[in-house]
């Protein structure tokens, strides 16, 4: 497309999206501030910002940070450290804590994504080899089957397990409010097992979190939604106190849990990060539907469906050939702040059944708040994106998509 055609499109799909923009920008006001309320409550002063060495012994930085976490969240405890490398780790880690032989869980959004996949059933160290199984009741549409849930009894199942995002799949985002009627259902018939939710990619996208609607644990990136696109590295897992406990055990060991865990170069970004996370967030979901409706105006398919609000901070736009998903992910990186003068292409990455092309030019690496895009190099060519620090940054990846393709 030439560029005056582009800016025409860009221009009639924003005056299309003022209303969505503006649900948008109040969701990012109320998490504001619910964040501030946190570091209000928990009295934030200069000294959390400090680091430690050695063992870390009475690390007030990072005790308090999980008190603050567990405070937006609205949960009973948190764990959050540098210490977790990633969501899948985040996730594994409060599987690993909270499971035992011969528990059965019963995960009701499919199969997970595929980095977790080997931590499920991937070998002597997974947790099938642990004496855990897992059983997969697929989404009906963009809500959970309930009729199939009902048919097994729940009674034998420790954990219900749901993943908030969609990972490499078709399917439609859950939603906060179709977690509520689910778990609300669940407990009125009689459930009284754990409720997980892998809450990757969700965090303040709705005035709610899981853990508001009944979710006894959740966990999640920091290099995702709530760091920001400030906060290093890291990861958190939030939830009922007992189960944190048992998180934390599993963490470092029993005999000392959380009284231990240090780090020297403090936990300025961390707090900083999570402070500006909303209107981060507010930005990368704006960039998101534009994104979408643009794209739908060409044509082409995508989830969430265009002008529909999103429920997470991702989207899927199916390309169908695999030159032009291969040249959409080439875009992105070219319009990336940091490396946009390479030439992605695909790899066997780990962790991964397929060759993968991702575009990732961030400031933190594998940051997926920062404006990014991957794909598995299958049909039907579909590319993922997520995330977006600045609705402009969005506004002119589009514009170099567009002029690609």
């Amino acid at each position: 497309m030439d560029e005056l055609k582009i800016e025409r499109l860009i221009d009639s799909c924003e005056k299309k999206l003022k209303n969505s923009f503006e649900t948008i920008e109040k969701t990012a006001l109320f998490n504001q501030e619910k964040v501030l309320d946190a570091f209000v409550e928990n009295r934030i002063a200069l000294r959390h910002f400090n680091g430690t060495t050695g063992y870390g012994y009475d690390d007030i930085g990072r005790d308090t940070l999980k008190k603050v976490y567990a405070s937006v969240f609205h949960a009973q405890a948190a764990v959050i450290t540098p210490h977790i490398v990633s969501g899948t780790h985040a996730i594994s880690l409060a599987l690993y804590a909270l499971l035992r032989r011969g528990d059965r869980v019963l995960s009701v959004t499919g199969l997970p994504y595929d980095t977790l996949r080997g931590v499920i059933s991937g070998g002597d160290t997974s947790l099938k080899a642990c004496g855990v199984e897992f059983t997969y009741v697929g989404l009906k549409g963009k809500d959970f089957d309930h009729e199939k849930i009902r048919s097994f009894d729940l009674s034998d199942y420790a954990m219900i397990y749901v993943q908030r995002s969609r990972g490499y799949d078709s399917r439609a985002v859950v939603s906060i409010e179709k977690m509520r009627d689910l778990f609300a259902d669940l407990r009125k018939n009689g459930y009284n097992g754990i409720i997980m939710v892998d809450n990757c990619y969700g965090e303040f996208v709705d005035i709610n979190e899981p853990t508001d609607v009944g979710a006894n644990v959740i966990a999640g990136s920091l290099i995702k939604n709530p760091g920001g696109g400030i906060t290093p590295t890291g990861g958190y897992v939030a939830g009922d106190k007992e189960l944190i406990d048992r998180v934390e055990a599993r963490l470092t060991c029993p005999s000392i849990a959380a009284e231990v865990g240090s780090y020297a170069y403090g936990y300025q970004y961390y707090y900083q990060g999570l402070f500006i996370a909303p209107h981060v967030v507010s930005q990368a979901l704006k960039g998101n539907m534009l994104f979408g409706a643009c794209m739908a105006e060409l044509g082409y398919i995508t989830e969430p469906a265009a002008y529909e609000l999103p429920n997470d901070a991702t989207r899927s736009i199916i390309l169908g050939d695999e030159d032009k998903l291969v040249k959409f992910i080439q875009a992105i990186q070219s319009a990336s702040p940091v490396d946009s003068y390479l030439t992605l292409v695909p790899w066997d990455m780990p962790g991964y059944d397929n060759k993968v092309v991702m575009a990732s030019g961030s400031f933190v690496q594998g940051s997926s708040i920062e404006l990014s895009a991957d794909a598995p190099i299958k049909p039907p060519y579909t590319a993922f994106l997520q995330g977006g620090l600045t609705y402009e940054h969005c506004k002119i990846a589009l514009k170099r998509v567009l002029k690609n393709l």
